[in-house]
Protein backbone atom coordinates (compact mmCIF):
# COMPACT_ATOMS: atom_id res chain seq x y z
CA UNK A 1 0.00 0.00 0.00
CA UNK A 2 1.47 3.52 -0.87
CA UNK A 3 1.78 5.80 1.99
CA UNK A 4 -1.02 8.17 -0.03
CA UNK A 5 -3.55 5.42 0.06
CA UNK A 6 -6.54 6.84 2.05
CA UNK A 7 -8.22 4.98 5.14
CA UNK A 8 -10.82 3.82 2.86
CA UNK A 9 -9.04 1.67 0.72
CA UNK A 10 -7.93 0.32 3.38
CA UNK A 11 -9.53 -3.38 4.79
CA UNK A 12 -10.23 -3.59 8.32
CA UNK A 13 -7.69 -6.38 8.66
CA UNK A 14 -5.28 -3.76 7.58
CA UNK A 15 -6.32 -0.83 9.69
CA UNK A 16 -5.35 -2.53 12.68
CA UNK A 17 -1.29 -1.49 12.04
CA UNK A 18 -2.17 1.89 11.31
CA UNK A 19 -0.17 2.66 14.39
CA UNK A 20 3.40 0.81 13.16
CA UNK A 21 4.52 3.42 10.90
CA UNK A 22 6.95 1.33 9.49
CA UNK A 23 9.06 2.55 6.49
CA UNK A 24 7.98 0.66 3.11
CA UNK A 25 10.66 2.56 0.96
CA UNK A 26 13.33 0.03 -0.98
CA UNK A 27 15.82 1.83 0.80
CA UNK A 28 14.88 0.83 3.91
CA UNK A 29 14.63 -3.05 2.98
CA UNK A 30 17.74 -2.92 1.27
CA UNK A 31 19.73 -1.71 4.46
CA UNK A 32 17.82 -2.86 7.05
CA UNK A 33 17.99 -6.78 5.20
CA UNK A 34 21.81 -5.91 5.10
CA UNK A 35 25.37 -6.04 6.54
CA UNK A 36 24.12 -8.71 9.52
CA UNK A 37 26.81 -11.12 10.84
CA UNK A 38 26.32 -14.75 11.41
CA UNK A 39 23.49 -15.84 13.64
CA UNK A 40 24.86 -16.85 16.50
CA UNK A 41 24.10 -21.12 17.19
CA UNK A 42 20.95 -21.49 19.48
CA UNK A 43 22.99 -23.96 21.89
CA UNK A 44 20.10 -26.78 20.99
CA UNK A 45 20.38 -30.22 22.62
CA UNK A 46 18.09 -33.04 22.56
CA UNK A 47 15.78 -32.60 25.25
CA UNK A 48 16.01 -35.57 28.00
CA UNK A 49 12.01 -36.17 26.77
CA UNK A 50 13.40 -37.47 23.72
CA UNK A 51 13.12 -41.07 24.82
CA UNK A 52 9.87 -40.79 26.68
CA UNK A 53 7.86 -39.10 24.21
CA UNK A 54 9.14 -41.75 21.58
CA UNK A 55 7.65 -44.22 23.81
CA UNK A 56 4.53 -41.84 24.03
CA UNK A 57 4.15 -42.35 20.04
CA UNK A 58 4.43 -45.89 19.97
CA UNK A 59 2.03 -46.49 22.39
CA UNK A 60 -0.58 -44.23 20.36
CA UNK A 61 0.44 -45.70 17.34
CA UNK A 62 0.03 -49.16 18.70
CA UNK A 63 -4.03 -47.71 19.17
CA UNK A 64 -4.51 -46.60 15.50
CA UNK A 65 -2.39 -48.57 13.18
CA UNK A 66 -2.86 -47.51 9.22
CA UNK A 67 -4.78 -43.92 9.90
CA UNK A 68 -2.25 -40.90 9.54
CA UNK A 69 -2.63 -38.86 13.01
CA UNK A 70 -2.42 -35.34 12.88
CA UNK A 71 -1.66 -33.33 16.38
CA UNK A 72 -1.77 -29.88 16.46
CA UNK A 73 0.06 -27.47 18.07
CA UNK A 74 -1.99 -24.88 17.83
CA UNK A 75 -1.69 -21.34 16.77
CA UNK A 76 -1.24 -17.87 18.27
CA UNK A 77 -4.65 -15.91 19.70
CA UNK A 78 -5.45 -12.79 19.83
CA UNK A 79 -6.00 -10.81 23.18
CA UNK A 80 -6.95 -7.67 21.81
CA UNK A 81 -6.33 -6.38 18.30
CA UNK A 82 -2.99 -6.85 17.33
CA UNK A 83 -1.95 -8.62 20.78
CA UNK A 84 -1.60 -12.40 21.12
CA UNK A 85 -1.95 -14.11 24.29
CA UNK A 86 1.43 -15.92 25.54
CA UNK A 87 1.38 -18.97 23.11
CA UNK A 88 0.76 -22.20 25.20
CA UNK A 89 0.78 -25.87 22.75
CA UNK A 90 -2.08 -28.31 23.00
CA UNK A 91 -1.58 -30.72 25.75
CA UNK A 92 -1.57 -33.45 23.33
CA UNK A 93 1.17 -31.91 21.01
CA UNK A 94 3.02 -31.49 24.26
CA UNK A 95 3.09 -34.58 25.80
CA UNK A 96 3.76 -36.38 22.42
CA UNK A 97 6.90 -33.88 21.29
CA UNK A 98 8.57 -32.71 24.82
CA UNK A 99 7.76 -29.13 23.62
CA UNK A 100 7.05 -26.91 26.31
CA UNK A 101 6.71 -23.28 27.62
CA UNK A 102 5.83 -21.30 24.30
CA UNK A 103 6.85 -23.83 21.53
CA UNK A 104 5.89 -23.88 18.68
CA UNK A 105 2.91 -22.08 17.19
CA UNK A 106 1.46 -23.56 14.00
CA UNK A 107 3.14 -26.76 14.59
CA UNK A 108 1.82 -29.95 13.66
CA UNK A 109 2.94 -33.29 14.46
CA UNK A 110 1.60 -36.03 12.12
CA UNK A 111 2.18 -39.61 12.52
CA UNK A 112 2.38 -41.08 9.07
CA UNK A 113 1.69 -44.70 8.69
CA UNK A 114 4.14 -47.32 7.39
CA UNK A 115 3.80 -51.04 7.05
CA UNK A 116 2.82 -52.60 10.87
CA UNK A 117 6.35 -53.11 12.85
CA UNK A 118 8.23 -50.93 10.52
CA UNK A 119 7.92 -47.54 12.21
CA UNK A 120 9.89 -45.21 14.61
CA UNK A 121 11.14 -47.21 17.32
CA UNK A 122 10.28 -46.80 21.41
CA UNK A 123 12.82 -46.35 23.62
CA UNK A 124 13.66 -50.27 24.19
CA UNK A 125 13.55 -50.43 20.23
CA UNK A 126 10.55 -52.06 19.22
CA UNK A 127 9.70 -50.40 16.08
CA UNK A 128 6.17 -48.72 15.83
CA UNK A 129 3.15 -48.56 13.01
CA UNK A 130 4.01 -44.84 12.67
CA UNK A 131 6.67 -42.45 11.41
CA UNK A 132 6.71 -39.43 13.04
CA UNK A 133 6.98 -35.45 10.97
CA UNK A 134 7.11 -32.12 12.94
CA UNK A 135 6.20 -29.50 10.30
CA UNK A 136 6.70 -26.08 12.14
CA UNK A 137 7.53 -22.62 11.01
CA UNK A 138 10.94 -22.26 11.10
CA UNK A 139 13.77 -19.44 11.31
CA UNK A 140 13.53 -16.92 8.05
CA UNK A 141 17.24 -15.88 6.75
CA UNK A 142 17.44 -11.68 7.20
CA UNK A 143 17.08 -11.48 3.35
CA UNK A 144 12.82 -12.41 4.26
CA UNK A 145 10.79 -9.77 4.97
CA UNK A 146 9.54 -11.49 8.19
CA UNK A 147 12.58 -10.75 9.24
CA UNK A 148 11.80 -7.07 10.17
CA UNK A 149 8.27 -6.83 9.17
CA UNK A 150 6.08 -9.54 10.65
CA UNK A 151 5.39 -8.48 14.28
CA UNK A 152 3.81 -12.36 15.01
CA UNK A 153 7.02 -14.51 13.99
CA UNK A 154 9.58 -12.10 12.86
CA UNK A 155 13.27 -12.05 13.98
CA UNK A 156 13.21 -8.31 15.14
CA UNK A 157 10.22 -8.66 17.16
CA UNK A 158 9.49 -11.98 18.61
CA UNK A 159 13.28 -13.39 18.49
CA UNK A 160 15.55 -16.16 16.72
CA UNK A 161 13.10 -19.33 16.03
CA UNK A 162 14.56 -22.72 16.24
CA UNK A 163 16.04 -23.68 12.22
CA UNK A 164 14.45 -27.33 11.15
CA UNK A 165 17.98 -28.79 12.26
CA UNK A 166 17.15 -27.04 15.71
CA UNK A 167 14.05 -28.89 16.18
CA UNK A 168 15.19 -32.21 14.89
CA UNK A 169 17.89 -32.06 17.29
CA UNK A 170 15.78 -30.75 20.30
CA UNK A 171 12.59 -33.42 19.72
CA UNK A 172 14.49 -36.17 17.96
CA UNK A 173 11.70 -36.28 15.05
CA UNK A 174 11.96 -35.29 11.53
CA UNK A 175 11.45 -31.64 11.20
CA UNK A 176 9.71 -30.00 7.59
CA UNK A 177 8.56 -26.75 6.76
CA UNK A 178 5.02 -26.17 7.62
CA UNK A 179 4.41 -25.15 3.69
CA UNK A 180 4.65 -29.30 3.04
CA UNK A 181 1.65 -30.07 5.36
CA UNK A 182 -0.96 -30.10 3.11
CA UNK A 183 0.13 -32.14 0.45
CA UNK A 184 1.93 -34.74 3.31
CA UNK A 185 -1.57 -34.86 5.11
CA UNK A 186 -3.31 -35.82 1.70
CA UNK A 187 -0.75 -38.31 0.07
CA UNK A 188 -3.29 -41.73 -0.14
CA UNK A 189 -6.40 -40.37 1.43
CA UNK A 190 -9.60 -41.77 0.03
CA UNK A 191 -11.19 -44.62 -1.49
CA UNK A 192 -9.40 -47.93 0.70
CA UNK A 193 -6.64 -45.42 1.47
CA UNK A 194 -5.15 -43.83 4.74
CA UNK A 195 -7.77 -42.45 7.19
CA UNK A 196 -6.71 -39.15 7.76
CA UNK A 197 -7.72 -38.19 11.65
CA UNK A 198 -7.28 -34.96 13.63
CA UNK A 199 -6.97 -33.84 17.22
CA UNK A 200 -9.78 -31.45 17.42
CA UNK A 201 -10.03 -28.19 19.01
CA UNK A 202 -6.55 -27.11 18.88
CA UNK A 203 -6.04 -25.58 15.08
CA UNK A 204 -9.81 -24.56 13.64
CA UNK A 205 -7.14 -24.04 10.46
CA UNK A 206 -5.53 -27.74 10.34
CA UNK A 207 -9.14 -28.85 11.36
CA UNK A 208 -10.46 -26.81 8.01
CA UNK A 209 -7.56 -28.13 6.13
CA UNK A 210 -8.24 -31.97 7.07
CA UNK A 211 -11.77 -31.72 6.25
CA UNK A 212 -11.32 -30.23 2.85
CA UNK A 213 -8.64 -32.94 2.18
CA UNK A 214 -11.39 -35.36 2.84
CA UNK A 215 -13.98 -34.20 0.48
CA UNK A 216 -11.61 -34.11 -2.12
CA UNK A 217 -10.60 -37.56 -1.60
CA UNK A 218 -14.44 -37.93 -1.28
CA UNK A 219 -14.03 -39.17 2.76
CA UNK A 220 -17.49 -39.11 4.67
CA UNK A 221 -16.13 -40.27 8.25
CA UNK A 222 -19.86 -40.29 9.38
CA UNK A 223 -20.76 -42.35 6.07
CA UNK A 224 -17.63 -44.56 6.70
CA UNK A 225 -18.37 -45.37 10.56
CA UNK A 226 -22.63 -46.51 9.53
CA UNK A 227 -21.21 -48.76 6.99
CA UNK A 228 -18.31 -50.29 9.28
CA UNK A 229 -20.61 -50.30 12.56
CA UNK A 230 -23.25 -52.11 10.11
CA UNK A 231 -20.48 -54.37 8.89
CA UNK A 232 -19.16 -55.53 12.72
CA UNK A 233 -23.10 -56.18 13.60
CA UNK A 234 -23.46 -58.34 10.70
CA UNK A 235 -20.25 -60.73 11.78
CA UNK A 236 -21.79 -60.72 15.28
CA UNK A 237 -18.19 -58.39 16.35
CA UNK A 238 -18.64 -54.94 18.35
CA UNK A 239 -17.09 -51.75 17.56
CA UNK A 240 -17.59 -50.96 21.25
CA UNK A 241 -14.88 -51.73 23.53
CA UNK A 242 -15.47 -53.96 26.08
CA UNK A 243 -16.13 -52.86 29.43
CA UNK A 244 -14.78 -55.66 31.48
CA UNK A 245 -11.96 -55.99 29.31
CA UNK A 246 -10.83 -52.41 29.82
CA UNK A 247 -11.27 -52.02 33.52
CA UNK A 248 -7.83 -52.16 34.49
CA UNK A 249 -5.58 -52.54 31.39
CA UNK A 250 -3.04 -50.51 30.82
CA UNK A 251 -2.93 -48.55 27.78
CA UNK A 252 0.93 -50.31 26.70
CA UNK A 253 -1.03 -53.40 27.15
CA UNK A 254 0.21 -54.53 30.50
CA UNK A 255 -2.14 -56.98 32.22
CA UNK A 256 -3.71 -55.33 35.09
CA UNK A 257 -6.53 -57.53 36.18
CA UNK A 258 -6.01 -61.03 34.29
CA UNK A 259 -7.20 -59.21 31.14
CA UNK A 260 -4.95 -58.30 27.99
CA UNK A 261 -6.72 -55.83 25.45
CA UNK A 262 -7.49 -57.91 22.25
CA UNK A 263 -6.23 -55.69 19.82
CA UNK A 264 -8.83 -56.89 17.24
CA UNK A 265 -11.39 -55.08 19.32
CA UNK A 266 -9.76 -52.36 18.64
CA UNK A 267 -9.44 -52.89 15.37
CA UNK A 268 -13.10 -52.87 15.10
CA UNK A 269 -13.18 -49.59 16.57
CA UNK A 270 -15.05 -47.01 14.35
CA UNK A 271 -12.11 -44.31 13.40
CA UNK A 272 -13.16 -40.99 13.80
CA UNK A 273 -11.79 -38.02 15.26
CA UNK A 274 -12.53 -38.61 18.77
CA UNK A 275 -11.06 -41.34 19.02
CA UNK A 276 -7.52 -39.57 18.34
CA UNK A 277 -9.03 -37.36 20.60
CA UNK A 278 -9.67 -40.27 23.52
CA UNK A 279 -6.11 -41.93 22.48
CA UNK A 280 -4.36 -38.76 23.05
CA UNK A 281 -6.27 -38.42 26.68
CA UNK A 282 -6.07 -42.24 27.78
CA UNK A 283 -2.50 -42.97 26.93
CA UNK A 284 -1.91 -40.19 29.88
CA UNK A 285 -3.85 -41.74 32.16
CA UNK A 286 -0.53 -43.53 33.47
CA UNK A 287 2.47 -41.27 34.08
CA UNK A 288 6.13 -42.30 33.26
CA UNK A 289 8.73 -41.62 35.14
CA UNK A 290 9.84 -37.90 33.46
CA UNK A 291 6.29 -36.55 34.24
CA UNK A 292 6.18 -37.83 37.67
CA UNK A 293 9.53 -35.89 38.12
CA UNK A 294 7.74 -32.84 36.67
CA UNK A 295 4.90 -33.39 38.79
CA UNK A 296 7.01 -33.55 41.32
CA UNK A 297 8.99 -30.14 40.29
CA UNK A 298 5.48 -28.70 40.05
CA UNK A 299 4.33 -29.12 43.63
CA UNK A 300 7.67 -27.95 45.17
CA UNK A 301 7.20 -24.77 43.17
CA UNK A 302 3.64 -24.47 44.62
CA UNK A 303 4.46 -25.13 47.99
CA UNK A 304 6.95 -22.12 47.74
CA UNK A 305 4.21 -19.96 46.64
CA UNK A 306 1.86 -20.84 49.27
CA UNK A 307 4.99 -19.61 51.86
CA UNK A 308 4.98 -16.67 50.05
CA UNK A 309 1.30 -15.78 50.50
CA UNK A 310 1.65 -16.68 54.38
CA UNK A 311 4.28 -14.47 54.60
CA UNK A 312 2.41 -11.28 52.72
CA UNK A 313 -1.00 -12.03 54.80
CA UNK A 314 -0.81 -8.86 56.83
CA UNK A 315 -0.05 -6.41 53.61
CA UNK A 316 -3.57 -8.63 52.15
CA UNK A 317 -5.34 -7.68 54.98
CA UNK A 318 -3.97 -4.13 55.09
CA UNK A 319 -5.19 -4.10 51.42
CA UNK A 320 -8.76 -3.11 49.86
CA UNK A 321 -8.34 -6.05 47.41
CA UNK A 322 -6.83 -8.32 49.99
CA UNK A 323 -7.43 -11.37 47.74
CA UNK A 324 -5.48 -9.79 44.55
CA UNK A 325 -2.38 -9.73 47.02
CA UNK A 326 -3.01 -13.32 47.33
CA UNK A 327 -3.41 -13.87 43.93
CA UNK A 328 -0.46 -11.91 43.20
CA UNK A 329 1.97 -12.86 45.31
CA UNK A 330 1.18 -16.60 44.64
CA UNK A 331 1.19 -15.69 40.37
CA UNK A 332 4.59 -14.04 40.61
CA UNK A 333 6.18 -17.27 42.29
CA UNK A 334 4.72 -19.35 39.78
CA UNK A 335 5.83 -16.99 36.96
CA UNK A 336 9.27 -16.91 37.93
CA UNK A 337 10.25 -20.38 39.12
CA UNK A 338 8.10 -21.92 36.77
CA UNK A 339 6.27 -21.26 33.35
CA UNK A 340 2.62 -19.49 34.54
CA UNK A 341 0.03 -20.96 36.61
CA UNK A 342 -1.51 -23.96 36.10
CA UNK A 343 -5.15 -22.47 36.05
CA UNK A 344 -6.27 -18.86 37.60
CA UNK A 345 -5.75 -18.97 40.96
CA UNK A 346 -8.53 -18.89 43.78
CA UNK A 347 -7.38 -16.60 46.42
CA UNK A 348 -11.06 -16.62 48.49
CA UNK A 349 -11.43 -15.49 51.87
CA UNK A 350 -14.55 -15.56 54.05
CA UNK A 351 -17.83 -16.15 52.17
CA UNK A 352 -16.02 -16.00 48.37
CA UNK A 353 -14.63 -19.36 50.00
CA UNK A 354 -18.11 -21.05 49.64
CA UNK A 355 -17.96 -20.21 45.63
CA UNK A 356 -16.54 -23.05 44.23
CA UNK A 357 -14.29 -21.47 41.13
CA UNK A 358 -13.80 -18.08 42.57
CA UNK A 359 -11.22 -16.09 40.51
CA UNK A 360 -11.95 -13.12 40.66
CA UNK A 361 -10.47 -12.32 43.78
CA UNK A 362 -11.01 -8.70 44.57
CA UNK A 363 -12.47 -9.05 47.78
CA UNK A 364 -11.32 -7.84 51.71
CA UNK A 365 -9.25 -10.45 53.59
CA UNK A 366 -10.58 -10.20 57.39
CA UNK A 367 -8.47 -10.91 60.40
CA UNK A 368 -10.60 -13.62 61.83
CA UNK A 369 -11.99 -15.15 58.65
CA UNK A 370 -9.87 -17.73 56.54
CA UNK A 371 -8.69 -17.57 52.82
CA UNK A 372 -9.05 -20.70 50.79
CA UNK A 373 -5.93 -20.77 48.77
CA UNK A 374 -6.42 -23.12 45.54
CA UNK A 375 -3.07 -22.72 43.39
CA UNK A 376 -0.71 -24.47 40.90
CA UNK A 377 2.49 -23.79 39.64
CA UNK A 378 3.11 -25.55 35.88
CA UNK A 379 6.71 -25.99 35.14
CA UNK A 380 8.51 -25.19 31.90
CA UNK A 381 7.03 -28.83 30.55
CA UNK A 382 3.89 -27.77 31.02
CA UNK A 383 2.96 -29.98 33.82
CA UNK A 384 1.00 -28.69 36.89
CA UNK A 385 0.17 -29.24 40.39
CA UNK A 386 -3.19 -28.32 41.84
CA UNK A 387 -2.76 -27.80 45.86
CA UNK A 388 -5.76 -26.19 48.29
CA UNK A 389 -5.42 -25.01 51.82
CA UNK A 390 -7.70 -23.33 53.59
CA UNK A 391 -5.87 -21.13 55.98
CA UNK A 392 -7.12 -18.75 58.93
CA UNK A 393 -5.64 -15.34 58.08
CA UNK A 394 -4.78 -14.43 61.64
CA UNK A 395 -2.91 -18.11 62.26
CA UNK A 396 -5.30 -19.91 64.49
CA UNK A 397 -8.48 -21.66 63.57
CA UNK A 398 -11.45 -20.41 65.85
CA UNK A 399 -13.33 -23.23 67.18
CA UNK A 400 -15.73 -23.36 64.37
CA UNK A 401 -13.18 -23.29 61.92
CA UNK A 402 -11.74 -26.03 63.18
CA UNK A 403 -14.49 -28.07 63.44
CA UNK A 404 -15.21 -27.72 60.21
CA UNK A 405 -12.02 -28.06 58.97
CA UNK A 406 -11.27 -31.24 61.01
CA UNK A 407 -14.58 -32.67 58.90
CA UNK A 408 -12.76 -32.12 55.81
CA UNK A 409 -9.74 -33.68 56.72
CA UNK A 410 -11.07 -36.69 57.79
CA UNK A 411 -12.66 -37.10 54.53
CA UNK A 412 -9.74 -36.74 52.91
CA UNK A 413 -7.38 -38.97 54.90
CA UNK A 414 -10.67 -42.22 54.10
CA UNK A 415 -10.16 -40.75 50.39
CA UNK A 416 -6.43 -41.51 50.81
CA UNK A 417 -6.67 -44.79 52.88
CA UNK A 418 -8.81 -46.69 50.00
CA UNK A 419 -6.50 -44.80 47.09
CA UNK A 420 -4.13 -48.03 46.51
CA UNK A 421 -3.67 -50.11 43.05
CA UNK A 422 -6.81 -52.38 42.40
CA UNK A 423 -9.59 -49.89 44.14
CA UNK A 424 -11.72 -48.06 41.00
CA UNK A 425 -11.18 -44.36 41.16
CA UNK A 426 -15.00 -44.05 42.12
CA UNK A 427 -14.10 -45.31 45.27
CA UNK A 428 -11.95 -42.28 46.64
CA UNK A 429 -14.91 -40.53 46.29
CA UNK A 430 -17.14 -42.02 48.15
CA UNK A 431 -14.76 -42.80 51.15
CA UNK A 432 -14.33 -39.05 51.19
CA UNK A 433 -18.43 -39.32 51.07
CA UNK A 434 -18.70 -41.33 54.09
CA UNK A 435 -17.19 -38.95 56.57
CA UNK A 436 -18.92 -36.05 55.25
CA UNK A 437 -22.27 -37.21 55.44
CA UNK A 438 -21.76 -38.78 58.73
CA UNK A 439 -21.03 -35.59 60.17
CA UNK A 440 -23.28 -33.60 58.54
CA UNK A 441 -25.96 -36.10 60.46
CA UNK A 442 -23.78 -35.95 63.66
CA UNK A 443 -24.38 -31.96 63.07
CA UNK A 444 -27.63 -32.26 62.56
CA UNK A 445 -27.67 -30.57 59.33
CA UNK A 446 -29.41 -33.39 57.11
CA UNK A 447 -33.16 -33.04 56.71
CA UNK A 448 -35.31 -34.20 59.20
CA UNK A 449 -35.48 -38.27 59.51
CA UNK A 450 -32.71 -38.55 56.48
CA UNK A 451 -29.58 -40.59 57.85
CA UNK A 452 -26.26 -40.14 56.53
CA UNK A 453 -26.84 -44.27 55.01
CA UNK A 454 -29.80 -42.78 53.03
CA UNK A 455 -28.38 -39.55 52.39
CA UNK A 456 -25.65 -41.76 50.61
CA UNK A 457 -28.32 -43.27 48.87
CA UNK A 458 -28.61 -42.48 44.76
CA UNK A 459 -32.14 -40.97 45.55
CA UNK A 460 -30.87 -39.44 48.38
CA UNK A 461 -27.71 -37.24 48.11
CA UNK A 462 -28.38 -34.43 50.57
CA UNK A 463 -25.27 -34.29 52.06
CA UNK A 464 -24.44 -32.95 48.53
CA UNK A 465 -26.31 -29.67 49.01
CA UNK A 466 -22.67 -28.71 50.60
CA UNK A 467 -20.35 -30.57 48.41
CA UNK A 468 -21.44 -30.38 44.57
CA UNK A 469 -17.84 -31.52 43.21
CA UNK A 470 -16.06 -34.45 42.56
CA UNK A 471 -13.71 -35.43 45.33
CA UNK A 472 -10.76 -36.33 42.53
CA UNK A 473 -9.54 -35.43 38.75
CA UNK A 474 -6.46 -36.76 36.98
CA UNK A 475 -3.92 -34.20 37.11
CA UNK A 476 -0.75 -33.74 34.56
CA UNK A 477 -0.53 -31.54 31.91
CA UNK A 478 -4.06 -30.43 32.32
CA UNK A 479 -5.36 -29.54 35.53
CA UNK A 480 -7.99 -31.37 34.45
CA UNK A 481 -5.96 -34.41 33.22
CA UNK A 482 -7.14 -36.98 30.27
CA UNK A 483 -10.80 -35.11 30.31
CA UNK A 484 -11.32 -37.28 27.50
CA UNK A 485 -10.95 -40.48 28.61
CA UNK A 486 -13.86 -43.03 28.56
CA UNK A 487 -15.61 -43.35 31.53
CA UNK A 488 -15.06 -46.74 32.24
CA UNK A 489 -10.93 -46.25 31.50
CA UNK A 490 -11.69 -43.12 34.03
CA UNK A 491 -14.61 -42.78 37.05
CA UNK A 492 -14.88 -46.54 36.38
CA UNK A 493 -11.51 -47.39 35.71
CA UNK A 494 -9.14 -49.26 38.76
CA UNK A 495 -6.05 -47.50 40.19
CA UNK A 496 -3.06 -48.38 38.59
CA UNK A 497 0.58 -47.52 39.54
CA UNK A 498 1.76 -44.20 37.69
CA UNK A 499 -1.45 -42.64 38.60
CA UNK A 500 -1.70 -39.22 39.32
CA UNK A 501 -4.54 -37.25 40.65
CA UNK A 502 -6.43 -35.36 43.17
CA UNK A 503 -7.85 -35.59 46.42
CA UNK A 504 -10.05 -32.61 47.24
CA UNK A 505 -13.16 -32.79 49.65
CA UNK A 506 -14.33 -29.79 50.95
CA UNK A 507 -17.63 -28.05 52.81
CA UNK A 508 -19.08 -24.66 51.95
CA UNK A 509 -21.84 -22.91 53.68
CA UNK A 510 -23.11 -20.25 52.25
CA UNK A 511 -23.42 -16.81 54.03
CA UNK A 512 -27.29 -16.92 53.36
CA UNK A 513 -27.52 -20.63 53.57
CA UNK A 514 -30.47 -20.97 56.60
CA UNK A 515 -30.31 -24.76 55.99
CA UNK A 516 -27.32 -24.43 58.57
CA UNK A 517 -26.60 -22.50 62.10
CA UNK A 518 -25.34 -19.12 61.46
CA UNK A 519 -22.22 -19.95 63.15
CA UNK A 520 -21.34 -22.28 60.24
CA UNK A 521 -22.54 -19.71 57.67
CA UNK A 522 -19.90 -17.70 55.18
CA UNK A 523 -17.04 -20.47 55.88
CA UNK A 524 -15.53 -22.53 53.18
CA UNK A 525 -12.94 -25.26 53.61
CA UNK A 526 -11.26 -27.17 50.83
CA UNK A 527 -8.15 -29.43 51.46
CA UNK A 528 -6.67 -30.60 48.44
CA UNK A 529 -3.44 -33.04 47.57
CA UNK A 530 -1.80 -34.58 44.78
CA UNK A 531 -1.47 -38.34 44.71
CA UNK A 532 0.75 -40.83 43.01
CA UNK A 533 -0.29 -44.42 42.94
CA UNK A 534 2.54 -46.49 43.51
CA UNK A 535 3.07 -50.64 43.61
CA UNK A 536 2.23 -50.41 47.28
CA UNK A 537 -0.23 -47.89 47.69
CA UNK A 538 0.36 -44.02 47.41
CA UNK A 539 2.59 -41.39 48.04
CA UNK A 540 1.09 -37.63 48.73
CA UNK A 541 3.06 -35.40 46.17
CA UNK A 542 2.04 -32.36 48.05
CA UNK A 543 3.01 -33.68 51.90
CA UNK A 544 5.29 -30.51 52.41
CA UNK A 545 2.19 -28.90 52.55
CA UNK A 546 0.84 -29.45 56.41
CA UNK A 547 -2.25 -30.45 56.82
CA UNK A 548 -3.66 -31.00 60.05
CA UNK A 549 -5.28 -28.08 61.76
CA UNK A 550 -2.18 -27.98 64.50
CA UNK A 551 0.65 -28.29 62.16
CA UNK A 552 -1.00 -25.62 59.57
CA UNK A 553 -0.47 -23.47 62.55
CA UNK A 554 2.70 -23.86 63.07
CA UNK A 555 3.83 -23.40 60.10
CA UNK A 556 2.05 -20.10 59.67
CA UNK A 557 3.70 -19.17 62.71
CA UNK A 558 7.51 -19.53 61.60
CA UNK A 559 6.90 -17.97 58.24
CA UNK A 560 5.38 -15.45 59.79
CA UNK A 561 8.27 -14.72 62.73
Amino acid sequence: MSENTTSSDQSIEERGSNRSQRPVSQAFKDFVMSQWAPRGDLGVTPSRAVPFTADRRAALSGRLPGARLVIPAGPLRTRSNDTDYRFRPHSAFAHLTGLGTDQEPDAVLVLHPVEEGTGDPGADGTPSNHHAVLYVRPLAPRDNEEFFADARYGEFWVGARPSLADVETLTGIEARHVDELKDALAKDVGGNGVVLLVVTGADEEVETLVEAIRAEAGVDLAERAEAETADAQASGSTAALDEATLVGTALDGTVLDGTVLDDAVLDDAVLDDAVLVEATSEIRLLKDDLEVEELREAVARTIEGFEAVVRELPRAVAHRRGERVIETTFDANARLEGNAVGYETIAAAGDHATTLHWIRNDGEVREGDMVLLDGGVEVDSLYTADVTRTLPVTGEYTDVQRRIYQAVLDAADAAFAVAKPGARFRDVHAAAMEVIAARLEEWGLLPDGVTAAESLDEDGQQHRRWMVHGTSHHLGLDVHDCAQARREMYLDGVLTPGMVFTIEPGLYFKADDLAVPEEYRGIGVRIEDDVLITADGHENLSAGLPREPEAVEAWMASLRG
